[in-house]
């Protein structure tokens, strides 16, 4: 069914399970900053020890090797390696965890795919302006070019930045995620744009200063559900689902493989938002710099984050007068009572969509080479041995994947 070379992985974040948060030197991130507020997390949960891969990183090779995969997706913790987040100050305790990761999975034959910031600004950086901050693109192509510099020698496939929707949205529109912001309909927009400047800024250093001798590739990933609408022969379900797909995977992936800027139905229902309460001032979806390295072509495959999917329907009234993301988007999504919800409630079971959504993606895209860089299943409470839904929903989504 598959390609004798067909990349077999699995995947993890340096705050989800390195622990460690304050050893060897390291600095705090903003989800150390947001866990040890009450209130903030479920059960006011920290990844302070977390899976404890900092100390444990041999028993993990281990499973990685039993698992018999060719590839291994991790993230640096940018405040291990810069605890500053400025390469004034190299954290060599750090530089030497993430040696010890890339040459034992080497040693093991597994190539390892690294993400450069999966969420966790360092706090000192937070401290300035984080992602708001128009400086932030230029202080992480610093620390980009600090660890392809750094590591890559040896590693051949780069993520500049994890789900920068999710980092925009959840972190700075709802509050729900580090930094934990509420600045509707302003800062979700400002933050997308300078993570795709810094992520922008980070592929030309790589390419210019590394490629030639390195030989690597570089991207970001980009999450996204399949969208359809609730009822196929409705033409404002249709209209509905092309912009909430715009707002979401369109937002990143459009400026980056197609033209250059944000889809044009994204921009005009932004901007038609803004006329209709009467926001005057500048234009709160961003607009490229020509001075700037060009944000097109900057991604040599298509890193893909995907779970779930959704019916579109029309939204009533999300917001009210207040500009919000939301209102912008003017859409809702419903899930189908047909598809199974495992664990969570956000997270229903949905195969099919991970395969209509790779269609759209070549289709849209100009056919890209694609890493599924995130997919998964949820289970709370007491798991069996015999865990006989993980395995069926794996079975379900690699044969979609797999299909002609």
């Amino acid at each position: 069914m598959f390609p004798r070379d067909f990349a077999w992985g699995a995947g993890t974040a340096a705050y989800q399970i390195e622990g460690g948060w304050q050893a060897d030197g390291k600095g705090a991130s903003i989800w150390d900053t947001f866990c040890h507020q009450k209130g903030r997390v479920y059960g006011d949960q920290d990844g302070d020890v977390a899976c404890n891969s900092y100390e444990l990183w041999d028993k993990d090779l281990e499973c990685i090797q039993q698992l018999g995969l060719t590839h291994y997706r991790l993230s640096l913790s940018w405040a291990r390696l810069l605890p500053d987040g400025t390469t004034r100050h190299v954290n060599q305790k750090g530089v030497e965890y993430y040696n010890k990761v890339i040459d034992g999975l080497l040693a093991s034959n597994v190539s390892p795919m690294v993400t450069l910031y999966h969420f966790d600004l360092p706090q000192a950086l937070q401290d300035k302006g984080g992602w708001k901050s128009p400086s932030i693109a230029s202080i992480f192509d610093s620390y980009a070019q600090f660890c392809f510099q750094t590591f890559g020698d040896r590693v051949k496939l780069w993520i500049t930045i994890n789900e920068p929707y999710v980092c925009a949205k959840l972190g700075h529109e709802d509050g729900i995620h580090a930094p934990g912001l509420k600045e509707p309909g302003i800062a979700v927009y400002l933050v997308g744009h300078n993570m795709l400047r810094a992520h922008a800024m980070a592929w030309h250093s790589y390419d210019s200063l590394y490629r030639p001798k390195q030989r690597g590739a570089v991207s970001l990933a980009i999450n996204s559900d399949w969208l359809e609408p609730l009822h196929p022969g409705c033409a404002e379900e249709i209209t509905a689902t092309e912009r909430c797909l715009a707002f979401t995977l369109g937002w990143f992936a459009w400026p980056v493989f197609v033209t250059g800027d944000y889809p044009e139905n994204m921009r005009s229902a932004i901007d038609a938002r803004s006329e209709t309460l009467g926001y005057i001032d500048a234009p709160r979806l961003p607009t490229f710099s020509k001075e700037e390295p060009a944000v097109l072509g900057t991604a040599d495959f298509f890193a893909l984050n995907y779970y779930t999917s959704r019916k579109v329907t029309r939204q009533v009234d999300a917001c009210g007068q207040v500009l919000c993301m939301k209102s912008d988007r003017n859409a809702a999504e419903v899930l189908d009572p047909s598809w199974p919800v495992c664990g969570v409630s956000w997270l229903a079971v949905v195969p099919s969509g991970l395969r209509k959504l790779l269609k759209y993606i070549k289709d849209t895209f100009n056919n890209p080479a694609i890493y599924i860089t995130e997919n998964g299943f949820s289970q709370v409470g007491e798991l069996q041995i015999e865990d006989v839904q993980r395995a069926a929903f794996y079975e379900e989504t690699i044969s979609e994947v797999g299909k002609d």
